[in-house]
């Protein structure tokens, strides 16, 4: 209970509190949402994917071990998707955002917070939790983005509009610093630094200005997809992988842990966008991070179970 309630009040409180800032300052004041889109789009993302990977410290094999899971999780849960989106026969613009719903993860304001609350006596878990945030970083930024692009024009056309994408050249700009060494000047450090700190805030309050006049009256098909397989059969195939993997300890524990958390903030920004039902995505990320109060808390419950130190 005290994992649960510490949480409920160092992560879910001040998520929603900022979300309810921006759905309060919508309805008063009338945003201009495509403004807050492009702002979060164009900098504060390729900034934040840029100061990831540049400050990130990887190395070793436990880092390739945890990457082979990483890359076959999320090839698995792709597959899912869309297999579940051709049978419900979803179309183009409602698959794109289901897709991305259910593969893409809050791995930044969520999952790290709390990776360092249930690690705070071991450094190791909270360290596979940045390996998972810029992995999803860069899974965000290729099959993410290229899946949001691509509804509506043909794959030459979105290869076009993929290839325009700042991020995409601030991740890859962050890599080359990173391997190399390269340590920026203050001058220049400061105002991206900056930039990355404004994001949370930015991000969370265009989502609750999104959501200012959303009114969940029933559980669509497609929410209800997108809130079962982000929070159950996610950690479901995770569990199966680590066993088969023979992963054991804090390893074990950290990325079945991260495998349950909610929604990617991201998938709503795409949505909003790229006009892909902007509306369903933010609702599948204001639930899935509700209903992650109860299902993290059981997963990470489970963890110490199932994989002890």
């Amino acid at each position: 209970m005290d994992v649960f309630f510490l949480i409920l009040l160092h992560v879910i409180l001040p998520v929603f509190t900022l979300i309810g800032i921006g759905a309060f300052l919508h309805r008063r004041f009338t945003f201009d949402m495509g403004t807050l889109s492009k702002l979060t789009t164009y900098l504060l993302l390729p900034v934040v994917g840029f100061v990831n990977v540049y400050e990130s410290k990887m190395g070793g094999e436990t880092i390739l071990k945890i990457l082979g899971f990483l890359v076959v999780q999320s090839f698995c849960l792709i597959i899912i998707a869309e297999v579940i989106s051709k049978v419900c026969k979803f179309e183009k613009s409602l698959s794109s955002t289901f897709k991305n719903s259910v593969v893409l993860i809050n791995s930044g304001n969520f999952g790290l917070p709390v990776s360092q609350l249930v690690f705070q006596h071991n450094p190791l878990g909270a360290s596979i939790q940045i390996i998972v945030m810029i992995f999803q970083n860069l899974l965000t930024y290729t099959y993410g983005l290229f899946n949001s692009v691509s509804v509506g024009s043909n794959k030459l056309q979105a290869m076009k509009v993929f290839l325009k994408n700042p991020v995409i050249y601030a991740v890859l700009l962050g890599i080359l610093l990173h391997v190399t060494s390269i340590e920026l000047p203050e001058f220049v450090w400061t105002p991206i630094e900056t930039i990355s700190n404004a994001f949370l805030a930015i991000a969370l309050i265009t989502l609750g200005a999104q959501s200012a006049y959303l009114k969940i009256t029933n559980i669509s098909l497609p929410l209800a997809l997108s809130l079962l397989g982000r929070l159950l059969v996610a950690p479901s195939l995770a569990f199966i992988m680590i066993s088969i993997l023979h992963l054991d300890g804090v390893t074990a524990q950290a990325l079945f842990i991260a495998s349950s958390f909610p929604t990617s903030r991201n998938s709503s920004l795409f949505a909003l966008e790229y006009g892909n039902h902007p509306e369903y995505a933010a609702q599948t990320v204001l639930l899935s991070t509700l209903f992650s109060m109860i299902t993290v808390t059981v997963v990470v419950y489970l963890s110490k179970i199932l994989f002890p130190i």
